[in-house]
């Protein structure tokens, strides 16, 4: 009961600070802020976009969901696409996006909640590893050595790696 507690009261903090970052972005928008700061921020807004989409359509195809089901249902465990580069896309992408909108407006509110928005989402990434060792077992124990949690930097030498390694 309490653990349900707590996953309501960081999904409220964490919607909250999401989409007030977003709405003051509109508002507080800096225009006089350091263009390449500005532009590394779109940048991460453009990745993160990459990394919140593609999962739904890589769970889907190899994911085995059940008819009628979310992208979420899936009943194999992925470690191709972009689950080759990174174990939790979605979430990374919740991070890029906080950092991302904090450096394209550059006013200190909206990077206060961009870091409430990635530390969130990288937190949230703990537990779905525990549901996920839950589901799959020692296979997502073995593809925890293999793949990063979120740093796409290292998730991309890696895979990159394991193809030279297959060729």
């Amino acid at each position: 009961m309490i653990e349900r507690h707590r996953l309501t009261i960081t999904a409220f903090v964490l919607t909250f600070a999401a989409l007030g970052q977003i709405i003051l972005s509109f508002v507080l928008y800096n225009e006089e802020g350091n263009i390449f700061i500005r532009n590394l921020g779109w940048i991460l807004l453009w990745i993160s976009a990459i990394f919140g989409w593609l999962p739904m359509f890589t769970l889907r195809k190899w994911g085995k969901v059940p008819d009628g089901k979310a992208y979420v249902h899936t009943t194999e465990l992925v470690d191709r696409g972009i689950f080759g580069i990174v174990r939790h896309p979605q979430y990374l992408a919740g991070i890029l996006l906080g950092i991302g909108l904090s450096l394209i407006v550059q006013h200190w509110l909206v990077a206060i909640l961009g870091v409430v928005v990635a530390g969130i989402s990288y937190s949230d990434t703990h537990s779905e590893e525990k549901t996920l060792i839950g589901k799959f077992g020692a296979k997502y124990e073995e593809y925890m050595k293999r793949v990063p949690r979120v740093n796409f930097l290292l998730g991309m030498l890696r895979l990159f790696d394991r193809k030279n390694k297959h060729k």
